[in-house]
């Protein structure tokens, strides 16, 4: 039986990794997690006087580089005087060159948030008035390329190992301290072990180019590594490298000197039988096992903190409160699904002499009950502190894969339910079996004083051997030699006393696989272990999001400011915000069309799209028309030209006459996909 389900289950769980990989491609960019809440000059504004300098205010600290705020005249040659500098809390400036001639400018910046991840963006403004510019300004951001995806793969990786590690350890010490010396659950922490250090390695080798320009070639470039390392996250994975190493102490321990057998003597029959621990060697192991649970905590919390001071809980409200609370969310979930994780194995691959036994499955069923309370609890507070509404469950991205989260954690807990009631049925039928098997074995001694078959192949219990690929036949003494005497010689006897040892193994990996109660716990605990790979992969996906309040707050700001432009009575502007959705992929946005000031005679047009999260992007083509059906004028049509990403312009816009226009705006998103949107609105 365990030679079909083997095969199944490596075929199920590549099948899992692959979806979750595919998850994690598809999850598209990852989302700045600091947002530009304000500028001067203003996105599009038209100031009359040239301005000393250029400042962004962002929603939280970033971290600036040289390149990081940069302004383009209209030939795209840079008027920027110095490096950017902070000049109050979270706004920054760039000095510009004195005198500058009319024309539209663009100001590009790429930093890094105060939680890690890379910020890049541009807009224009003009002095005196728009005008064509040749400033070019890459659409893709450091995090959309290649390199974001090896980085967003290295998290993924990392978040697996620690799991894997923490939670496999913890199996071993906690649940089941005979597994400690079984090889395939040490493999399964080692590899572990072996994941987390490499994806850290290569993390801190990605992370120069993750935030810098986003091209392969600079992975080796041994300038940004430096740079990385005076950063607030190369401090982290240098510390988790570190931390690292005290963890292959922690395993070799764990799995030397901890795994290691009581003697074992040899008696008058050959067999050998393992002495019973002396008082000192019980105190002994005692408090190796405090030993190893006090220091394999302090490294395993010591390398969640490394997460917790280098992310999302570092930042924002309540950051002291957030980080030993991520620490224990982290603790809690390498607990469960890596607990999960060394229990599928046990349960698979452990060898039939040392089975995993039900008070090991019924120890970690209460390990994970525990688990899913503080991950319950911890949870609930860190999607407070990120959300911090209900609509930001539904209007925001990070609450949509959080909502998301959550249902995989319920179907999660659902599994594990089942899984603890075959616990339960296990629980119950071991007393059963065992004495079972001590009324075989009495039985089978006292009809032939051992288990060897006879010419028929059938041994003690009726059951045909012959068949079975486990087991082996024990060959049968010489014919010349008399059945009641001894081997000859002891070569012999030690031969006789392996295959017999080898017909006892069989027998019981045959029952324990015939078990339907434990076969039932094996189909259980693989679903759960499908499950979480793909509740990591979300989880990963989570951590690289934008969180919903900075979002909500960002687009609160951006709504203030046009708000504030529009209402400027001395300009009477005017601002329609139209969304589309042309039915082909990435079609679905949001254009806006700012007429300045909205009189009779010469305006001022600006044209914006942008993605539903408020990013631009640029569309093959976008049309606007003007009508005035009162008077039957129109459709007048006006082609902005193409200023920036996300941005068109068009200067002398004619209104003929004062009235209620209607604004019909084409846009194309492909060479098939185009839809019409309008809106009416009074000029003049």
């Amino acid at each position: 039986m365990t030679q079909t389900i083997a095969p199944r289950v490596r075929t199920l769980v590549l099948l899992l990794l692959a979806a979750a990989c595919a998850l994690l491609a598809g999850a598209g960019p990852a989302s700045a997690h600091a947002a530009v809440t304000g500028s001067d000059p203003g996105q599009g504004a038209v100031v009359q006087e040239a301005p000393a300098r250029i400042s962004l205010t962002f929603s939280e600290q970033v971290a600036l580089s040289d390149d990081s705020l940069r302004v383009l005249d209209p030939d795209g040659k840079r008027v920027d005087t110095a490096e950017p500098s902070n000049v109050s809390g979270t706004t920054y400036a760039v000095p510009l060159k004195p005198g500058l001639p009319d024309g539209t400018y663009t100001v590009a910046y790429q930093v890094v948030s105060a939680d890690s991840h890379p910020v890049a963006g541009a807009y224009t403004f003009s002095i005196g008035a728009p005008s064509k510019t040749s400033a070019t300004v890459s659409q893709q951001a450091t995090d959309d390329g290649v390199v974001g995806w090896l980085y967003g793969f290295g998290r993924y990786v990392s978040y697996a190992g620690f799991i894997v590690m923490a939670g496999g350890a913890a199996f071993v010490l906690a649940c089941w301290r005979r597994g400690s010396g079984v090889r395939p659950v040490q493999r399964f922490v080692v590899s572990g072990w072996l994941a987390l250090t490499a994806a850290t390695l290569a993390l801190l080798l990605l992370r120069g180019s993750y935030t810098g320009s986003g091209k392969v070639a600079d992975i080796v470039d041994l300038s940004l590594l430096g740079q990385v390392l005076e950063t607030k996250t190369g401090a982290a994975l240098v510390s988790r490298l570190l931390l690292l190493a005290a963890a292959a102490l922690f395993i070799s321990v764990l799995f030397g000197a901890y795994a290691r057998p009581s003697p074992t003597t040899t008696l008058n029959d050959g067999a050998a039988r393992r002495q019973p621990d002396s008082s000192e060697d019980a105190q002994e192991k005692r408090d190796l096992t405090f030993g190893l649970a006090v220091g394999g905590v302090v490294v395993a919390a010591g390398l969640a903190a490394s997460w917790a001071m280098s992310e999302h809980a570092s930042v924002g409200l309540q950051a002291g409160i957030s980080m030993p609370v991520d620490v224990i969310h982290l603790l809690a979930v390498a607990a469960w699904l890596g607990g999960l994780g060394a229990l599928l194995v046990a349960l698979y691959r452990a060898p039939a002499d040392a089975p995993v036994d039900a008070s090991a499955v019924r120890r970690f069923s209460r390990v994970a009950f525990g688990s899913v309370l503080a991950l319950i609890a911890t949870g609930t507070y860190q999607s407070w502190r990120q959300l911090g509404s209900w609509s930001a469950f539904t209007d925001t991205r990070y609450g949509q894969l959080l909502l998301a989260k959550i249902a995989l954690v319920v179907v999660l807990a659902g599994v594990a339910w089942i899984s603890r009631r075959w616990t339960g049925r296990l629980v119950e039928a071991v007393p059963a079996s065992a004495e079972r098997e001590k009324e075989r074995v009495g039985a089978g001694a006292d009809a032939s004083g051992g288990a060897v078959a006879d010419s028929s192949g059938d041994d003690s219990t009726g059951t045909n051997t012959d068949h079975d690929a486990d087991e082996q036949p024990v060959p049968k003494p010489d014919d010349t030699e008399p059945a009641d005497t001894e081997p000859a010689d002891a070569e012999r006897a030690a031969q006789l006393a392996r295959q017999q040892a080898a017909r006892d193994t069989a027998r019981q990996k045959r029952l324990r696989d015939a078990d339907p109660n434990r076969f039932g716990l094996r189909r259980s605990v693989l679903a759960e272990a499908g499950i979480a790979v793909v509740l990591l992969a979300v989880t990963t996906v989570l951590t690289q999001t934008e969180p919903g309040r900075t979002e909500q707050e960002a687009k609160a700001a951006a709504s203030s400011s046009a708000s504030a432009s529009a209402d400027a009575g001395s300009s009477g502007a005017l601002t329609l915000n139209m969304p589309f959705d042309t039915g082909g992929e990435d079609g679905k946005g949001v254009v806006t069309v700012d007429l300045d000031p909205a009189r009779v005679g010469d305006n001022e047009m600006h044209v914006y799209v942008e993605r539903p999260n408020g990013r631009a992007f640029d569309i093959p083509e976008v049309k606007v028309d003007f009508t005035l059906k009162a008077k039957d004028i129109g459709p007048l049509p006006v082609v902005p030209d193409h200023i920036a990403t996300g941005h068109w312009s068009a200067n002398g816009v004619q209104i003929p006459m004062a009235g209620d226009w209607q604004v019909d705006v084409t846009v194309r998103t492909s060479d098939i996909d185009e839809v019409t949107v309008s809106k009416n609105a009074q000029i003049g």
